[in-house]
């Protein structure tokens, strides 16, 4: 240090400690625990009366937030206190999240300290209201190590992705969040339970969407591994938690929640017509249980937009391209098709736009 000119103020120097605080956690040899005193701050904080207080706590409980698996879902009943139009109302449900929140803290675990010279991987999985993802790895026995817990919610527009988008944003957000620890790294996994992602990054068939979130991926030395829900436990805990949930009826996310229904003779018919469809009875076979073999079995014309249909109540739905609006397939029956039109029930159904199978 001489050498390099380079002084210490011995009144800031901790010699012989087996944990130094660092930018609001304690480094140890064992890994990274949160700052008791902030923990301890949070733990003593009053029942909040107003957003701006809302605001305070969430700032330093954010900090914080890679200790807690399901962060995001935790403090779900608190953010939509923050949306403009809510009215500021302290339920249950927010003292049950507020009170999460501190014994999520003060359970946190010791996350590892990230070494370059040790194998990581990530999880990542989606669900229809949330994206989380975990990122791992290996201690010198060989065990599996948390270094890092994130989630979120999805918005309004992305949770009317097909699953198959949904599963990629999950990966890109993976990406994303530990970036400074997998760029320019060595080579790592990505696990998932979504068998067709192990493809996606090759697949030549894809959305502009899709395009943007591949150009991400290509910065990234990883391969995609297909891991069963059953076995992707932290990641699929992260993003299915119940509050997370989305509460009241979305006629955009699945087209066929609707304050209007129509009659259950018009439901069955555009079943019985797609059932008769050579394209929509392959689509509807795809899409009930997709998998890469199953896409090979399509017709060639099918391919490209086949990750963008899914099967809901025996109904197929469509998701285009440039509109997150999912859509009800009808085949191409023009008497159908002008019975939905007249009947009433195009917006409702959001059949205004019919796409062909």
């Amino acid at each position: 240090m001489c050498k390099h000119k380079l002084y210490e103020n011995l009144k800031k120097c901790i010699f012989g400690a087996s944990e130094i605080p660092i930018l609001g956690c304690l480094v140890g040899k064992n890994g990274v625990r949160p700052d008791p005193e902030k923990v301890r701050v949070i733990n003593e904080w009053s029942t909040l009366s107003n957003v701006k207080e809302l605001r305070q706590f969430l700032g330093l409980a954010t900090y914080l937030c890679k200790y807690v698996e399901n962060y995001a879902g935790k403090i779900r009943p608190l953010s939509q206190l923050l949306k403009k139009e809510a009215e500021w109302k302290w339920t249950a449900e927010c003292q049950q999240a507020f009170d999460a929140v501190k014994q999520g803290l003060t359970e946190a675990p010791i996350l590892a300290v990230a070494d370059q010279d040790r194998p990581f991987h990530v999880v990542c999985d989606a669900s229809d209201f949330a994206i989380g993802c975990a990122f791992f790895m290996h201690d010198h026995e060989g065990r599996d190590c948390v270094v890092y817990y994130q989630s979120r919610q999805l918005k309004p527009a992305e949770r009317n992705y097909p699953v198959h988008d949904k599963e990629l944003l999950a990966m890109k957000y993976a990406l994303a969040k530990f970036r400074v620890y997998l760029l320019g790294s060595r080579p790592f996994v990505v696990y998932t339970d979504h068998a067709s992602l192990r493809t996606a990054v090759k697949s030549p068939h894809i959305s502009q969407r899709m395009a943007r979130w591949l150009s991400v991926f290509a910065e990234y030395d990883f391969r995609v591994e297909y891991k069963p829900e059953r076995l992707n436990v932290v990641a699929d805990a992260l993003s299915r938690r119940p509050d997370y949930a989305v509460k009241t009826a979305d006629a955009n996310r699945i087209g066929v929640e609707s304050v209007s229904a129509p009659s259950s003779s018009l439901i069955d018919d555009v079943k019985a017509a797609c059932a008769s469809d050579a394209d929509a009875k392959q689509l509807l076979s795809y899409a009930s249980a997709p998998s890469d073999e199953a896409r090979r079995k399509l017709a060639p014309h099918l391919r490209a937009r086949a990750h963008r249909y899914r099967v809901h109540e025996g109904l197929l739905l469509y998701s285009a391209v440039d509109d997150d609006v999912i859509c009800i397939v009808v085949p191409n029956d023009h008497d159908l098709r002008m019975r939905i039109i007249t009947s009433g029930c195009a917006s409702t159904y959001v059949l205004a736009r019919c796409v062909n199978a």
